[in-house]
Parts: C-alpha cells; structure tokens; sequence
C-alpha cells in the first residue's frame, strides 16, 4: 500500500541515511525525499558525509582528490570519522535536540563497508571507533540503494574520485559488503533496488519510510 505523506505520530526527530555504491543515485533520490517530507510538513536538514562543515568539507578534498599521495586504509578511515565527529556535533546533534528530521548522504555503515569489507580493515575496530566519533548516534532508518557495481559505474557521467577509482572489483566487495550489513540490520538498514526508473525507486523509499513510521507508532503505544 502506498504511503502518500510521512506520517508519523511520534513526536521525536528521526535521522535517516541514503547509502550504496556510487553511481546509484542517492544524491537524486535523497533530493526528491527531502523534498517530499517538507511537503509534509516536515523541518528538514540534509547534509553530507563526509562534509557539511568547514572542517568536513576540507577533509572531503583530501579524500576523494585523486593525487598521488598514498593513503593508508586506517588513515582514510580516521579521516573519515575526524569529519563525521564535526558533522555530528556541529550539525546533527543541535538538528536533533531541535527536533529537526536529518537526512544524511552516507554515515558510518560506509566506513563499516569501504574501508572494512572492501578494504580489508578490522570490522569490529572500525565499529568501535565509529562508536566513539558518533558519540553513538547512529541514523534510525538507512535506504540502502542497490545494484551491480557494473551497472552503477556506468551511471556515472563525470571524472571518478579517488573511491570510485578504486577497480570494479573493489566496488563490487563494497556492494557485497553492503548486504551482507543489511542482512544483520534488517530493522535498520533497507534494501531498495535501484535498477528502476526514478519514480519507482522513490517511491519504494517513501514506503519504507512508512513503514518504519508506523511500526516506530506502534512500538511507542506498547510502551509503559
């Protein structure tokens, strides 16, 4: 059944994320979302990571510029979670405090997944000090938008960053990754295929998005 506006009876803010392999088109998709839940009614804040703040966007540069520094994976994954650290608390922490709704282009399931599944580092090291720079806020609800690295790399109309560059196998570890997260998170992480038109593929977000309102009602009514 569709869901034609965001209900949501509980009071509280929700954070949710857009996250897959690049060239999925979560920048499209998380616009047309945002866009959606402002029709609503929604407060809406989106932001980026990593970037969003001065220091988020400074480091961005030094991650995904192709220069010919070399880069350890623990170094890149540290530099991720140095820009997450500012984007939490200089931009989500007062969003949520002020009851705001965030939307985020990727958190820390993409370190989990890039540097860890494709990368080869620690799982659980990176969780750990992922908890530590999130200050353990984590979004309510992720769309993970899926497809075959092949295909989503075709997408993709301009020069490759330093990540995208990567090889297709290192991608498609990335998408397996992905999964395979999904599949230990079902009640946060959400599966949407992204081998449809845009519509179609919007469309399956909002669903879920009302899915997660109503099963986030429910839960609050069984409360004491």
């Amino acid at each position: 059944m569709s869901c034609s506006s965001p209900s949501n009876p509980d009071p509280n803010c929700v954070f949710f994320s857009f996250d897959g392999v690049d060239g999925v088109g979560k920048s499209t998709q998380m616009q047309l979302f945002c866009e959606w839940l402002r029709d609503a009614g929604r407060d809406v804040l989106s932001c980026r990571d990593p970037g969003s703040t001065r220091l988020g966007e400074a480091i961005r540069g030094l991650l995904l510029d192709r220069g010919d520094a070399p880069m350890h994976r623990r170094s890149e994954m540290l530099l991720y979670m140095a820009a997450r650290t500012q984007m939490v608390e200089e931009v989500i922490r007062p969003a949520i405090s002020a009851g705001r709704t965030v939307v985020s282009d990727r958190f820390l399931l993409a370190n989990i997944v890039y540097q860890g599944y494709a990368g080869g580092l620690d799982l659980n090291t990176i969780r750990r000090v992922g908890e530590v720079a999130t200050d353990g806020i984590r979004p309510d609800l992720t769309f993970l938008l899926d497809m075959p690295a092949h295909a989503a790399g075709k997408r993709i109309r301009r020069e490759l960053d330093r990540m995208e560059s990567q090889g297709l196998d290192f991608l498609e570890r990335v998408r397996q990754g992905f999964l395979a997260e999904a599949a230990l998170h079902p009640d946060r992480i959400v599966v949407i295929s992204a081998e449809r038109d845009v519509d179609s593929v919007q469309q399956a977000i909002r669903d879920a998005a009302c899915r997660f309102s109503r099963r986030t009602s429910e839960e609050n009514r069984s409360m004491p």
